[in-house]
């Protein structure tokens, strides 16, 4: 699913509340200096990205349900003295074009494709986070000969595991996305605060992701969230073949037992006492991790 997990998700925003969460000025521009960015073109949508280093591995993070690439500037700071790292903007947020109006995953996978294709990106690791895991999946499946291996962050947590009362799952969620459509920033709020959060997320960190939440497009943010009842997880890493690799938080358990039930080849690791943003809650921790993929990717 696109996050990683809608039903647990939304279940605390199904009714709109008040929030007072402060909203400080954005202060997430990209960083020029650092890295060339410029624009590629998918599907007449301009796509904003940096390019940072060189080598013959590629890096190409993508971000999370509204938020932007800024989120990888510790990761290109770190990576991008041994490899190519490249961050993009997904269509519809950051800086990238919301001149479009299919926001699915199938698009967004398009977008990767066509961000390898016209990049010449080669060996090219994939890292998404959140809702990106299924983007990177679906980008990956779509352009196989270019892809090395996916990492997802703080995703893919319960794949092949069916739910109990799928009816149900639904209904709760559409009743969510409809609360969401009635008051966006609110529902938003209180679904970062209970559940994406942890105890030892830094305020001036919640500030920040509550901050680009405030300043989405509601409408392609709610549509970024749709459900596809098509797209399938394990089905479609059944296709693809390769080892998924999970650089996942422990605030929400990770239960693998799917990904083994249906023989899915992983590599769980694990950052521990964050949230739903490892990436900038605990980066040398992250990058830690991130380099032990590495490491056993050039093993196989």
């Amino acid at each position: 699913m696109k996050l990683f997990h809608y039903t647990a998700a939304f279940g605390l925003c199904l009714t709109v509340f008040a929030c007072n969460n402060p909203q400080p000025k954005n202060t997430n521009a990209v960083n020029d200096d650092k890295a060339i960015t410029t624009n590629v073109a998918s599907n007449n949508v301009r796509i904003d990205y940096t390019d940072t280093g060189t080598g013959d591995t590629t890096l190409l993070f993508v971000h999370g349900w509204c938020i932007n690439k800024t989120y990888w500037e510790k990761q290109v700071a770190y990576f991008g003295k041994r490899y190519r790292v490249v961050t993009i903007d997904l269509p519809g947020f950051g800086k990238s074009g919301k001149n479009r109006k299919d926001w699915s995953t199938a698009a967004y996978g398009q977008d990767i494709k066509n961000v390898v294709a016209q990049l010449k990106l080669k060996n090219v690791i994939l890292v998404g986070h959140s809702m990106a895991g299924d983007i990177i999946l679906q980008g990956a499946v779509d352009a196989p000969e270019n892809v090395l291996a996916l990492v997802g962050v703080d995703n893919f947590k319960s794949v092949g595991i069916a739910s109990k009362d799928s009816v149900k799952d639904k209904k709760e969620y559409e009743e969510a996305i409809g609360a969401m459509k009635k008051n966006f920033k609110a529902v938003a709020f209180d679904w970062f605060n209970k559940q994406l959060f942890y105890k030892t997320t830094p305020k001036s960190i919640r500030d920040r992701i509550l901050n680009d939440v405030a300043h989405a497009d509601s409408t392609i943010a709610i549509a970024a969230l749709a459900w596809d009842s098509n797209f399938s997880e394990s089905n479609e890493l059944l296709r693809l073949k390769k080892k998924l690799y999970l650089i996942n938080s422990d605030y929400v358990p990770n239960d693998t037992a799917g990904l083994v039930k249906k023989r899915i080849p992983y590599k769980l690791f694990i950052v521990h006492d964050t949230g739903h943003f490892p990436m900038i809650e605990k980066p040398e921790d992250f990058n830690r991790q991130l380099d032990n993929v590495i490491a056993d990717i050039k093993r196989q």
